[in-house]
């Protein structure tokens, strides 16, 4: 058979498979171990990796998510609420819960601003919401050096993670994992738990401070939960993962 005859009958009999629904030249099972992620840069297959490893296998867990954004758009925990897992979902800016209501109503979604003491902070809403942040130098850094600018300030009373977790988790709930992206005040939520009491297998938060393997030695986050028994596992671009030593 001439090549150029082959080549054509391999294209039709690729497009016959598109058509029945196969969007790849391999059987589907050949996929089984292809995830999905929604994190922003892969955070939820690390910690998924963590759970599914020997000694650590769980099949449903609870989580916590500070800063949580929106219930599937940049989310460490969706990966987990297909699975069955629930958890709290809290982020500062009005009227996020909404949605959250809609796609994640097996969860408890906050709709609270934390900080590290009660206290009325700005708060800084941009044209792209995965920015908003209490912190006054990152807004102005990020208006400077991106296409996003702040388009609304708002004053919003804060409380403490500890305070937050004491009134609305579940009595006799462990937390399997905690995660905090708050843009630019994420040591001072972290500072805000009560460690004796809540005190997660692991721990991501995202710390801008650290631009590189480098200088993760000098980060307050790595020293802070060191010395609350954690130790670092992983790094994303932008999040620190730790886990706590046993």
């Amino acid at each position: 058979m001439h090549p150029k005859i082959r080549i054509f009958i391999l294209r039709i009999k690729q497009a016959i498979k598109v058509a029945m629904g196969y969007s790849t030249v391999y059987p589907n099972n050949k996929y089984a171990f292809h995830k999905i992620s929604w994190s922003q840069d892969g955070e939820d297959m690390v910690v998924a990796e963590f759970f599914n490893s020997k000694g650590n296998g769980k099949a449903k867990g609870f989580y916590v998510d500070v800063g949580a954004h929106h219930p599937q758009r940049f989310s460490n925990t969706y990966y987990f609420y297909l699975r069955g897992w629930k958890g709290i979902n809290i982020d500062a800016m009005p009227g996020s819960m909404d949605i959250f209501n809609v796609l994640r109503p097996q969860d408890i979604n906050l709709e609270i601003p934390i900080s590290d003491k009660a206290e009325v902070l700005t708060y800084y809403k941009f044209d792209e919401p995965a920015l908003n942040s209490f912190s006054l130098p990152v807004s102005q850094e990020r208006v400077a050096t991106s296409k996003y600018n702040i388009i609304a300030e708002t004053q919003l009373q804060t409380q403490t993670l500890a305070e937050v977790l004491d009134k609305h988790l579940p009595p006799e709930q462990t937390i399997d994992f905690l995660s905090i992206d708050v843009e630019g005040l994420d040591y001072q939520v972290m500072s805000s738990n009560n460690w004796d009491k809540y005190k997660p297998k692991v721990i991501l938060v995202e710390d801008l401070e650290v631009t590189s393997l480098r200088n993760i030695n000098t980060s307050k986050v790595c020293l802070f939960l060191e010395e609350r028994g954690y130790i670092l596992f992983a790094k994303t671009m932008r999040t620190l993962i730790f886990k706590l030593e046993s």
